[in-house]
Formats: structure tokens, sequence, C-alpha cells
């Protein structure tokens, strides 16, 4: 399940998506759950992004 969860069209995936729902969230859910489901899926994009980060890091790092 790592494997899966750590490749990369899936890290794309669950960092575009996540943006999504977090911009959009308070604009179509009210109040404090709007707010609070926009925290959770940025902090679930701010992850992916990191990590699709890293990994770019890490291979350019690998081929030199």
């Amino acid at each position: 399940m790592k494997a899966l969860l750590s490749s990369r069209p899936v890290l794309w995936f669950l960092f575009l998506f996540n943006a999504v729902v977090a911009a959009a969230s308070p604009f179509v859910v009210d109040g404090t759950q709007g707010v609070m489901t926009a925290v959770g899926m940025g902090v679930v994009s701010l992850g992916a992004g990191v990590e699709l980060a890293r990994g770019r890091g890490r291979k350019r790092a690998a081929t030199v």
C-alpha cells in the first residue's frame, strides 16, 4: 500500500484534488465546518506537494 500511495501519479492526484477541495470548501460549506475542511484538505495537499518536491530532488541526486 505504501508503494501505491507514494507513486507519482497518486501524489499528483492527492495534491491537485485536495488543493481544489480546500479552495472550494469555505464557499460550499458554511461556518467552522468549511474552514476546518479547508485546513484538513490543505494539510494533505501540502504533504503530497512536499513529497513530490522531495522525490524530484532525490531523483536528480541519484542520476548525478
